[in-house]
């Protein structure tokens, strides 16, 4: 399938791994000239040379701390005008309400809720001048369905969520959209972390956590990146114009609740 982004430009944060990495692949597959960011330069590096490789497609990269002031320059000097922008930051460590003070709550919506709101902010003017431009949010399918352990995650993340619904409808007409991505488990680090979490609250081992978080799935696994990546790049396209303001699961089944 074509999915008409060809020769667009992209604009993908934390994308040095994960599912970042894996969005900024997907894109790059389709003819999308990509800048990725991250804060390890080395990192960032070895991954735009692999999808480079992968994809025939040149790849530059910026290596900043996109949650900051100074890095949400740097990121948009890198590529002033893209037409795609994925946001994503790495979530807020897990734990617990009572240990979390005012600098964790701050910290958590710097990286979750105020940085893609302000590199929206900074970027749709000249998306709504180009009469194009698709904006992703990477968020969490805790957004949906809390997840005890990641309350900063949680609340961090739902802020973005209502300022985007109002948002995108305001965008509609323009020919930009705006949606959001909640992953659910999938074979990257930070699912590990939670699982690390939960094993330690319970005095579990790991194995045997990561083997009971398996089987907690419908289907009894943890998603490709890949997978995520693919679902990013239609959203990208020219073919999804009539989506908008929409959170999409993708978590293999585990929410259960009808709408």
């Amino acid at each position: 399938m074509d999915l008409g982004i060809s020769g667009r430009t992209a604009l993908v944060c934390a994308a040095s791994k994960g599912l970042g990495k894996a969005c900024a692949l997907a894109l790059a597959r389709e003819g999308v000239q990509v800048t990725i960011a991250a804060r390890g330069e080395a990192t960032l590096k070895a991954t735009a040379e692999e999808i480079s490789t992968l994809t025939g497609q040149p790849v530059a990269v910026v290596a900043a701390d996109v949650t900051t002031a100074a890095g949400h320059d740097a990121v948009l000097a890198a590529c002033p005008n893209p037409d795609i922008l994925i946001n994503n930051a790495g979530g807020p460590p897990p734990g617990h309400y009572q240990d979390w003070r005012r600098e964790d709550w701050i910290a958590a919506l710097d990286a979750n809720m105020l940085t893609p709101i302000e590199l929206i902010r900074r970027t749709v003017p000249g998306m709504v001048q180009r009469g194009f431009g698709r904006i992703v949010n990477i968020t969490s399918s805790a957004v949906k369905d809390p997840i005890s352990v990641l309350g900063l995650s949680n609340g961090a993340r739902a802020g973005l969520t209502g300022f985007v619904a109002g948002l995108a409808r305001e965008l509609a007409p323009t020919g930009v959209t705006i949606n959001n991505l909640l992953p659910g488990p999938f074979d990257t680090d930070r699912i590990r972390k939670v699982v690390e979490a939960r094993a330690k609250k319970e005095g579990r081992p790991f194995e045997e956590m990561w083997q009971l978080r398996m089987k907690e799935s419908p289907m009894h696994r943890v998603g490709a990146p890949e997978e995520f990546g693919a679902a990013c790049a239609f959203i990208c396209s020219s073919l999804s114009g009539y989506m908008t303001g929409q959170n999409i699961l993708l978590d293999g089944g585990a929410y259960r609740g009808t709408f």
